[in-house]
């Protein structure tokens, strides 16, 4: 029965209190406004292809998704959370760093809290190389707290160009490639490092040569290693190297010569020539044959734990991290090179390059689970109207790759649910509980497993 105050759309109490209870409801998602990073080494298309916007030549190396100081995400509540309903009024745009400082039980949940303390421990990243990134090592927990502590002592800026350690964190990661996508990750066996070294020319390969010999084993591999890091301050340094990649060249040009036994690798040959061009004179085009040498179809999946030596070559991935900035740079870059720092967080134990455990469930997400605490993913492609359950606690972040998806969940009993395009993200606190996703798409999420 349609009362007189009704006809008239005047309030009759009841509404208006339940109202009032919605809009103080915090919001269950928050679109995520991102900061891209025009590295040099970035492409100039692929992540301004994924935003929609025109290039314009310049590079464009990593779009940032999280709550890192250095370029956290500003997050906007979303406005379409429930049928009906507009944006919140007075809600204008915070960090995400402000967000999980307001309310880190909400945001993040009681078990990453008591882990991590009041911060998103992982960083996702859409990744576009065009050339190689430099040869570096990320530091182990201790190490990164160590270094950064001592270079806070010593008064060094936290944005100078001679700081090592920009934060007390370490940062293990990892890459599931959207392209084909090629990199140098981990030391190969030094009897393989020995078959790649010999018959090449030059003062450099030959002491390390001589290190590997006389020692087979990790200790061998560290030395050589080392003995390409110092080789850096080497006065002749640019005309030994440019012996080392001719007979390089030349033996690419002729082909194998080891009657089938598969002591050379064209490939191998072909990344020192590659990363000589775009950085001559750095030694690190020859440590590249010292490193295992990976190539990963769409999909596919690489683990980089903390210690580990490695480099990205080129190609589309998206990256995942322990939320820091701590890079020690061993070579190709311009970038300050601390040989010291970087050989005491290396490892050089020889073997694989690692990768994830990875977990297919049938429902076109995949997921990928590292052995660290602080991430994984769900990575895929969603198609029709089944809906598909993404991780059910703790701080996510989703971000589409192409066509369009829905996120739907419940919040107090009531049906949210926002739309993301290409190249879109948002941030899902732990409160906002179980969400599903369905459409026509291919989409990420990151969350604390």
């Amino acid at each position: 029965m349609t009362s007189e105050a009704d006809e008239r759309g005047e309030p009759t109490g009841a509404p208006a209190s339940v109202d009032v209870s919605a809009a103080a409801r915090p919001p269950a998602f928050y679109r995520l406004e991102n900061t891209v990073q025009p590295y040099d080494w970035g492409s100039t298309s692929a992540i301004q292809d994924l935003l929609g916007v025109e290039p314009d030549g310049r590079p464009a190396a990593e779009l940032w998704m999280g709550a890192h100081p250095l370029a956290p995400s500003r997050v906007v509540p979303d406005g379409a959370l429930r049928p009906g309903e507009g944006a919140p009024s007075g809600a204008g745009p915070g960090t995400l760093v402000d967000l999980v400082r307001t309310d880190p039980v909400r945001v993040l949940g009681q078990r990453v809290l008591d882990q991590y303390g009041p911060r998103l421990p992982f960083l996702l990243k859409v990744l576009a190389a065009e050339r190689a990134l430099s040869l570096q090592v990320h530091p182990r927990p201790h190490l990164a707290r160590a270094g950064f502590n001592r270079e806070n002592r010593e008064g060094v800026a936290r944005d100078s160009p001679l700081r090592s350690f920009h934060d007390d964190q370490h940062k293990p990661e990892m890459v599931v490639a959207l392209t084909r996508f090629e990199g140098l990750s981990g030391f190969r066996r030094p009897r393989r490092i020995l078959e790649l070294l010999d018959g090449l020319d030059g003062g450099l390969v030959a002491r390390m040569r001589a290190a590997l010999e006389a020692r087979p084993t990790e200790a061998g591999v560290r030395e050589a290693f080392t003995l390409a890091l110092h080789a850096r301050s080497e006065p002749d340094l640019a005309a030994d190297l440019a012996r080392t990649v001719a007979s390089v060249r030349a033996r690419a040009e002729r082909g194998p010569d080891d009657g089938g036994r598969g002591r050379s690798s064209r490939r191998a040959d072909t990344t020192v020539l590659a990363l000589a061009e775009q950085h001559p004179g750095d030694p690190g085009a020859v440590v590249s044959l010292m490193l295992n040498r990976v190539t990963l179809a769409p999909g596919e999946s690489m683990f980089v734990p903390s210690g580990h030596v490695h480099a990205y070559l080129s190609g589309c991935a998206v990256e995942i991290m322990a939320s820091s900035d701590n890079v020690l740079r061993a070579g190709l870059t311009r970038k300050l090179v601390d040989v010291d720092a970087l050989l005491e967080c290396a490892t050089c134990t020889p073997g694989p390059a690692a990768r994830p455990r990875v977990i297919d469930d049938g429902t076109g997400l995949t997921t990928y689970r590292p052995p660290v605490a602080e991430f994984a993913l769900r990575a895929g492609r969603v198609a029709g109207d089944e809906a598909v359950p993404l991780p059910d606690a703790g701080p996510r972040v989703v971000l589409c790759l192409d066509g369009s998806v829905s996120l739907a969940g419940a919040d107090h009993g009531a049906s949210v649910r926002t739309v993301l395009a290409r190249g879109e993200s948002v941030f899902v606190p732990h409160a906002t509980g179980a969400v599903a996703v369905r459409g026509e798409g291919r989409v990420v999420v990151a969350y604390v497993p």
